[in-house]
C-alpha cells in the first residue's frame, strides 16, 4: 500500500510538471502580448509602444522561457520577488505571480475565494450522493416496474436539460420572481460570520447541483446494482436466507459503490475546481467565477494559478478514489 501510494504521488508531481510548463508555455508563446494587461493598467490606458517594452522588460518576457519557468517554479515553493514599474512587491511561497489587474499576490486572491468554492463543492456533492444513490438502489429493487421505468424517464428528461439554463430558472423564480425567504438572497456569506447568512446564500446553488447531479448518481446507481444483484455471491446469500435489507445494502450496494466513488471523485474533484456556471448565476465569489474573470481581462496569473489548482485537486481525488477501492471491495488489490 505504503508503495502504490509513493508510486501514485510521484507519478501526481510529474503531471503537475507537465500541466504547469504547458500552461507557461502556452501563455509565452499566445498570440497576446502578456504584458499589455498589466501596462494598461498601470498606466490608466495610456500604454504606448515604449511603455510596453518596459513593462516587456520587467516582467521577464525578453528572457529566456525557461529561465523564466525555473524562477516561476522557486517562487511556488519559496517565493520571490517581483518588480514592476519600479516597484518591488514580495511574493511569499507559494506565489504564482502578481495580478496583472491589480498587482496584488495572486495567492491572496486565491485563498479568499477558496472557502466559498469548498462550500458549494461539499453541499452540492452531498446531496449527488443522499439524493441520487438511494433512490438508484430503489430502482435497482424494483427493476421493470411502473415505478423504476417511471423514475428514470423522468430522470433523463430532467438530465437533458442544460444546466446553466436549470440553474438560471432556478434562480429567476426562486430568488427574483417569488423572493423566497432566507433561500432568496444569494451570495456566499462567511459561516464565522453568520451561520444563517451562510446557509441561505448557497442553499438554491446546492439545490441545484444536487437536483441536477443526482439524475446521474440514480443512473449509476440503479445500472450498478442490478449488475451487483445479479452476480453468483448474491444468489449464494439469498439462498442461505440471510435477510433482503443484508443482502441488498451489506453485500450488494458495497461492491456498486465502487463504480459509484470512481465517478464521484472525478465529479467532487471537478467542483473543488471551480463551478463556474454556478457560481456566475448566483453570484459566488469562488475560484470559478475568479477564473472566468481573468479570462476575460486575460489576467495570465490569475488563470494558469486556476489550473494548476485544478490539476491538483483531481490528481489528489483520483488518489482518494484508488485507496477507497481496497475498503469498499476486497476484491480489489492494489499493487
Amino acid at each position: 500500500m505504503f508503495a502504490y501510494v509513493v508510486k501514485r504521488l510521484l507519478a501526481g508531481v510529474l503531471v503537475l510538471f507537465l500541466v504547469s510548463m504547458s500552461i507557461f508555455l502556452l501563455f509565452w508563446y499566445g498570440p497576446n502580448e502578456p504584458a499589455r494587461v498589466m501596462c494598461d493598467t498601470k498606466t490608466s490606458n495610456r500604454c504606448n509602444a515604449e511603455r510596453l517594452d518596459r513593462f516587456t522588460e520587467e516582467l521577464g518576457y525578453n528572457n529566456a522561457w525557461y529561465a523564466e519557468y525555473g524562477d516561476y517554479v522557486k517562487g511556488v515553493f519559496v517565493g520571490r520577488d517581483i518588480t514592476v514599474a519600479a516597484q518591488t512587491t514580495r511574493c511569499d511561497a507559494p506565489c504564482f505571480g502578481l495580478s496583472y489587474k491589480n498587482g496584488k499576490p495572486v495567492w491572496e486572491d486565491m485563498k479568499d475565494r477558496l472557502p466559498a468554492t469548498f462550500s458549494v463543492a461539499i453541499g452540492g456533492a452531498t446531496l449527488y450522493l443522499l439524493l441520487g444513490v438511494p433512490l438508484g438502489v430503489a430502482a435497482a429493487r424494483r427493476r421493470g416496474t411502473v415505478q423504476d421505468k417511471a423514475l428514470v424517464s423522468s430522470f433523463l428528461f430532467l438530465s437533458s436539460v442544460p444546466y446553466y439554463l436549470f440553474a438560471l430558472l432556478t434562480w429567476l423564480f426562486f430568488s427574483l420572481k417569488w423572493e423566497v425567504p432566507i433561500i432568496g438572497n444569494t451570495g456566499y456569506v462567511p459561516f464565522t460570520d453568520s451561520p444563517t447568512g451562510w446557509f441561505g446564500g448557497l442553499a438554491l446553488a446546492w439545490i441545484c447541483l444536487g437536483i441536477f447531479g443526482c439524475t446521474q448518481y440514480t443512473r449509476y446507481a440503479r445500472g450498478a446494482m442490478v449488475e451487483a444483484l445479479s452476480e453468483d455471491y448474491i444468489r449464494t446469500a439469498k439462498a442461505k436466507g440471510l435477510p433482503t435489507r443484508t443482502v441488498v445494502y451489506k453485500h450488494g450496494l458495497r461492491a456498486a459503490l465502487v463504480p459509484i466513488v470512481t465517478i464521484f471523485g472525478i465529479d467532487f474533484g471537478t467542483l473543488l475546481a471551480g463551478t463556474i456556471f454556478t457560481e456566475r448565476i448566483f453570484d459566488i465569489e469562488g475560484i470559478g467565477l475568479w477564473s472566468l474573470r481573468a479570462v476575460i481581462q486575460r489576467d495570465l496569473p490569475i488563470v494558469s494559478a486556476t489550473a494548476l489548482f485544478s490539476a491538483v485537486v483531481l490528481i489528489l481525488a483520483n488518489l482518494i478514489v484508488d485507496l477507497v477501492y481496497s475498503v469498499l471491495d476486497p476484491r480489489v488489490r492494489l499493487s
